[in-house]
């Protein structure tokens, strides 16, 4: 499977993004799709994971209650919606897929086989 992330940008502290993974070459259900971010001089780290199939979904602690996974399969897309952003949210943020953890997803980005690009989001005022 092949993934392109998209839909970073500018936006102000407390504003809303969302990010969108293109999928292509397989069906985007076949995997557990992650979402993780990347911050200058800082380790790369999961945000949120969806589970193959879309049942389950996980979320880090800095992105409960603000950030939202989800899958539309007619269109092989998954999505992240991103509201209440903060400044310490600024990252490039990348999708990737596995297809090994069944019904749950991973935290480590090590698990993961298939990245896309990464898109840049800036929060700042």
């Amino acid at each position: 499977v092949q993934l392109q992330a998209s839909g970073g940008g500018l936006v102000q502290p407390g504003g809303s993004l969302r990010l969108s993974c293109a999928a292509s070459g397989s069906f985007v259900d076949a995997y557990a799709i992650g979402w993780f971010r990347q911050a200058p001089g800082k380790e790369r780290e999961w945000v949120v994971c969806v589970s193959a199939g879309g049942d389950s979904t996980y979320s880090s602690d800095p992105a409960k209650g603000r950030f939202t996974i989800s899958r539309d399969s007619l269109k092989n897309m998954v999505y992240l919606q991103m509201s209440d952003l903060k400044a310490e949210d600024t990252a490039i943020y990348y999708c990737a897929a596995e297809s090994s953890s069944g019904t749950g997803c991973y935290a480590s980005p090590k698990r993961y086989n298939y990245w896309g690009q990464g898109t840049l989001v800036t929060v700042s005022s």
